[in-house]
């Protein structure tokens, strides 16, 4: 992974940073690596996310999915239980079609699994706990549905939980094949572990280069943000942040990639966003959200940063010679070529209106620069917890809402659900 971050110093956005308070941070930025290393080796929880590249175990993962035959895996499982192996399955050519229940919208619940060969479909059962409801309900549902036409989902079910919980219980009762979720690894973390990596092995994708990617970006990373693009990223948004862009917009050029965008939401958003402070972050494609969203993150508030990421190296296709009035220019050039000029003249224009954006760079989308970025993007986002100050790996405003909604549905007694059925009202009908 390369960053490009000119387009954020002073001298380009207003405001920018400059390059003093870009060394006056690599100071700060010294202290909390030496902080993050010490942790990782003491496999604190949330910084054990990066020791995944070590001590992910591809064998283990493997014999958990040999015995399982299918054409489509559905991934049971909600946020970082989803969006990882989401990631994985659309940015790598994999030999099985991949869909998530990662919702509880019963319309599209009951289309997917209606439009589903259930007969040739697997389910991966994703929960730390055990008891996520949304999870847990979703798995009641599709069992059901295999059960309806005559499918044995005892065979074709692979489950991720904690050592304990209703989901390990289960698995053990029917003689399930189960991984054990790493310990000390939220689940927005944990695309390099079994929670993910399953839907890899599954798809023939090559899990051992995923962890090899990953690797050789942890072994690149140094107590300096001038030394370690990870470490650029998270100081760089952190300090663009605290001069007022509060927003991050991630905008791959790469349709393989525009999944990964999601996950990087869920990463950012759920890891820094408490006590005030923290980016919202933005899902952008390009080139395709040139035509909707660059308008605003131009000419709109000055609040939006944009973070632009491409492989240098793709398939391509060139454009047939045409004597269509105002179009001959494209002849003979290639769509690639169309696309990095769209990129290149997207970074310039927010550029040029003072805007500042990031620029990201893979060789390729294959399976070992896929996992050195998702590793990059976890490191740069833990370091930036440490620069902002917060609890990076816990989540309380989602357990506020978790216990609302199991109060609300009778499975307990919680403030949170009174707060809901106290809700104040303005009706206009």
């Amino acid at each position: 992974m390369e960053l490009d971050i000119g387009n954020a110093l002073d001298s380009v956005a207003t405001p920018g940073v400059s390059r003093d308070s870009l060394e006056r941070l690599d100071e700060r930025v010294a202290e909390a690596h030496d902080r993050i290393e010490t942790r990782i080796d003491e496999r604190e929880h949330g910084y054990a996310a990066l020791a995944l590249p070590e001590t992910a175990d591809p064998d283990a993962i493997r014999a958990a999915v040999d015995p399982i035959d299918c054409d489509t895996l559905l991934v049971v499982g909600i946020g970082g239980s989803a969006l990882g192996a989401a990631t994985l399955a659309d940015a790598l050519e994999l030999d099985i079609d991949l869909y998530t229940l990662d919702n509880v919208d019963p319309e599209h619940t009951r289309e997917l699994l209606d439009s589903l060969d259930l007969s040739r479909t697997a389910l991966h059962v994703v929960s730390r706990s055990g008891t996520t409801a949304e999870t847990l309900a979703n798995f009641l549902v599709a069992r059901e549905a295999m059960d309806s036409v005559g499918v044995d989902w005892t065979d074709r079910t692979l489950v991720t939980t904690g050592e304990e919980g209703n989901l390990r219980g289960l698995a053990e009762r029917h003689d399930l094949p189960v991984l054990d979720v790493p310990a000390g690894v939220p689940g927005r973390f944990s695309a390099l572990s079994t929670v993910a990596l399953p839907a890899a092995a599954l798809g023939g994708g090559d899990v051992e280069a995923l962890l090899a990617g990953a690797r050789s970006e942890a072994e690149g990373v140094a107590g300096s943000l001038f030394e370690t693009p990870a470490y650029a990223y998270g100081a760089t948004a952190y300090a663009l942040a605290e001069r007022g862009w509060r927003v991050n917009a991630m905008m791959p050029y790469a349709e393989s990639l525009e999944t990964f965008a999601e996950w990087f939401a869920q990463l950012w958003a759920e890891s820094l966003g408490k006590d005030g402070v923290g980016q919202l972050p933005a899902r952008a494609l390009g080139a395709t959200d040139q035509h909707s969203q660059l308008q605003l993150y131009r000419a709109g508030p000055r609040n939006a940063m944009v973070s632009l990421v491409r492989p240098r190296e793709r398939a391509d296709v060139t454009i047939p010679e045409t004597d269509l009035e105002g179009l001959s220019y494209l002849g003979g050039s290639s769509l690639g070529e169309l696309l990095d000029a769209e990129f290149e003249s997207t970074e310039e224009s927010l550029a040029a209106a003072g805007r500042p954006n990031l620029r990201i760079e893979i060789e390729r989308v294959d399976a070992h620069e896929l996992g050195g970025l998702l590793y990059g993007m976890e490191a740069a986002c833990v370091l930036a917890g440490e620069l902002f100050s917060v609890s990076t790996f816990t989540q309380p405003a989602v357990e506020w809402g978790k216990n609302a909604a199991r109060g609300l549905l009778g499975g307990g007694e919680f403030e949170e659900a009174r707060a809901v059925e106290e809700k104040t009202r303005l009706v206009i009908d």
